[in-house]
């Protein structure tokens, strides 16, 4: 995509993310570097090297900072066409910005909770993207079924994933990581790519590989 749609991007990230908002180009960083070393003591994020999700939750969370703020260095290859606009990672990415975030939940909250029960929910609002991507990347490793039989444990967690938009697809993804549709099979639907397809149409991004 053009830098302009990729910054405004960035924003509807920011704003969809709130609280939970992540550097993008830090994440893809980080996401070439699972690829790369899948399963071994090097990935970023994986249930082999964590005995349960709670605490690969927290060193997916110590693996990314240290990429954010430059204490993890990667190789130049990784780094290649990776989204950045670091003046906005600046003002996005900080405590401060995400306690602003978590006031405004808090104040939805009270403007449209009914019963005592349902402010339970709150804290899985501030952590939501952390509770996505602990569901892929535990999941995604442990639980599912294989269409490609390959020497990491990725798995598709559902058939039909009208959850994730395709990221259940794992075990499609790390058999074809640069294909823009993570569907394989006849029943597997990749509500992602789709809607990059409709993208791609309106001009907004150019899909480069289709096969």
């Amino acid at each position: 995509m053009s830098k302009f749609w990729e910054r405004v991007f960035y924003l509807g990230c920011f704003i969809t993310q709130g609280s939970s908002y992540i550097s993008a180009y830090t994440y893809g960083l980080m996401h070439r570097l699972h690829h790369a070393h899948t399963d071994k003591p090097e990935d970023p994020h994986s249930p082999h090297n964590d005995p349960n999700p709670f605490l690969m939750m927290w060193t997916t969370r110590t693996n990314y900072f240290h990429l954010y703020i430059g204490k993890t260095d990667a190789p130049e290859k990784y780094k290649k066409n990776l989204p950045d606009w670091e003046s906005f990672d600046r003002f996005a990415h900080n405590y401060i910005t995400r306690l602003i975030w978590i006031g405004v939940y808090i104040a939805i909250y009270a403007l449209l909770a009914t019963a005592w029960w349902q402010w339970l929910f709150l804290p899985a609002t501030i952590i939501m993207g952390s509770l996505q991507g602990m569901a892929v990347n535990w999941w995604a490793h442990k639980f599912g079924y294989e269409n490609y039989s390959m020497a990491n444990t990725s798995k598709n967690i559902l058939p039909v994933d009208f959850l994730f938009w395709g990221e259940a697809y794992h075990n499609n993804h790390h058999k074809h990581p640069q294909r823009p549709n993570n569907a394989s099979r006849w029943f597997e639907w990749d509500m992602g790519f789709q809607t990059m397809r409709m993208l791609h149409k309106l001009r907004i991004i150019r899909i480069r590989n289709t096969a």
